[in-house]
């Protein structure tokens, strides 16, 4: 793994105020050599959960809200399917969506790269305003979210992008060896979320992986058909093939 220094920016300033466990602080910032990826299958959808192979050590994870609500303290971007532009549209009062995709959206292009940097994913897609104003070269850039009140609710829960329900995840399709598409998780590691720990086992979260894996499911089919339908691009690159 690479260091990433805003990922280091981001730990600093959760250790502000939460205990960041050391090694798990290695792992983000790039400093562990013994990542080895553990796929399992729950539901449906293969999680890879990393597992620090020095320490015998899964990486794990909880959510710590109503304490923690710093991924809408510190958002980068909302992409949003087209399932989720017909119910947020609604959800704030338009009653056409074109009048809300130009008043309330942008247009994304990022890359995300999975935990062991083997497949590299690009996608485009419509992201809903984190604030009114937000620009164009903000993309990316954390933001508090404009729905956030100041307890830590969602203004327009339960029908939030699909993209907030899945954080820390992020999800993928590849086609296994008959061509089949499967759904693929692993975390996000931001530097965000104090809510990472390590554990000797991972019986403590498989009941989270179930809960996740309908909710992951859902997610990328959405995905496929805003997609489909040209309300979006998303684009995969296996490192391991190109190597070879």
């Amino acid at each position: 793994m690479q260091a990433d220094t805003s990922v280091k920016d981001a730990l600093d300033l959760l250790a502000q105020k939460w205990k960041i466990d050391p090694k798990l602080y290695d792992l983000q910032t790039g400093r562990r050599d013994d990542v080895v990826d553990n796929p399992v299958n729950v539901g449906g959808v293969v999680f890879h959960i990393p597992v620090l192979s020095k320490d015998n050590l899964y990486v794990l994870w909880k959510c710590l809200w109503p304490d923690c609500h710093n991924c809408c303290e510190r958002q980068g971007r909302l992409p949003l399917t087209k399932d989720d532009i017909k119910m947020i549209s609604r959800k704030i009062g338009y009653a056409s969506e074109p009048e809300f995709l130009k008043n309330e959206t942008l247009v994304s292009t990022w890359q995300e790269q999975g935990m062991l940097g083997n497949i590299i994913t690009t996608l485009t897609m419509i992201s809903l305003k984190r604030k009114v104003d937000e620009r164009p070269d903000q993309d990316g850039t954390p933001l508090r979210c404009r729905f956030l009140d100041d307890k830590g609710y969602c203004g327009i829960h339960p029908d939030k992008p699909g993209v907030c329900w899945l954080y820390p995840f992020a999800s993928w399709l590849e086609a296994d060896a008959r061509g089949q598409p499967v759904v693929h998780a692993t975390f996000q590691f931001t530097g965000d979320c104090p809510g990472f720990y390590l554990d000797k086992s991972m019986d403590s979260m498989m009941p989270v992986l179930q809960e996740y894996s309908a909710k992951i499911y859902s997610y990328n089919m959405a995905v496929s058909r805003t997609t489909r339908e040209n309300y979006g691009t998303v684009n995969f690159v296996d490192v391991r093939k190109k190597k070879n």
